[in-house]
């Protein structure tokens, strides 16, 4: 058994710099999908997910520049709406990218994520989420295609407060006219992030 003793009584000081999360920062760049123009982002941590979707960003026709601790994404010449296969597949919250894509274009085409192997994690509520808000999918051989026939605001009951569901949720309302309010949403940091 492990056994800590803090002897209190001492005051503290000193500096910390606290990274940018993962969780907060692979949102914000699926975000900037949405702004026709460059987005700056600082405090970006130096980790394999963001690498994946820095390409994932690139491959869709973004310019990505990555300089220690900022990001400058410029998404005004995207030209693509499906997304890479072999970027999906490595990272999971790759999911959250179908929102702001759809948000952006008419058309968006992704495989089922990979990532991590926290256990099954379906994807049910991200897509109910996104028909609520008149988006027709498609499910066929692996892939999700998502059609912006019919964008509007609605309200949106999560069976489960669910991060990505919400976070997808959201980015795709940006585009849509009215409100769009979302019930039994995540409320994790990340979130209001």
């Amino acid at each position: 058994m492990c056994k800590y003793i803090v002897s209190g009584g001492n005051k503290i000081e000193g500096k910390l710099n606290i990274r940018g999360a993962k969780n907060s920062i692979l949102p914000i760049m699926a975000a900037t999908i949405l702004n026709e123009n460059k987005s700056i982002i600082h405090n970006v941590p130096n980790i394999s997910d963001v690498y994946i979707m820095i390409k994932i960003l690139e491959s869709i026709g973004c310019k990505v520049d990555y300089e220690p601790d900022t990001l400058i994404i410029d998404s005004s010449n995207i030209n693509s709406g499906e997304i890479d296969e072999e970027y999906v597949r490595q990272m999971r919250s790759s999911i959250i990218i179908m929102g702001a894509m759809i948000g952006r274009l008419n058309y968006t085409k992704i495989s089922y994520p990979g990532g991590c192997a926290i256990g099954s994690r379906p994807i049910d509520l991200h897509l109910k989420a996104l028909k609520k808000l008149g988006i027709k999918i498609e499910e066929k051989n692996g892939y999700i295609k998502c059609f912006k026939d019919n964008l509007k605001s609605a309200t949106i009951n999560l069976e489960f407060p669910s991060v990505g569901a919400t976070e997808n949720a959201i980015l795709a309302a940006i585009k849509a006219k009215g409100i769009t309010k979302i019930y039994n949403a995540a409320r994790e940091p990340e979130i209001e992030d």
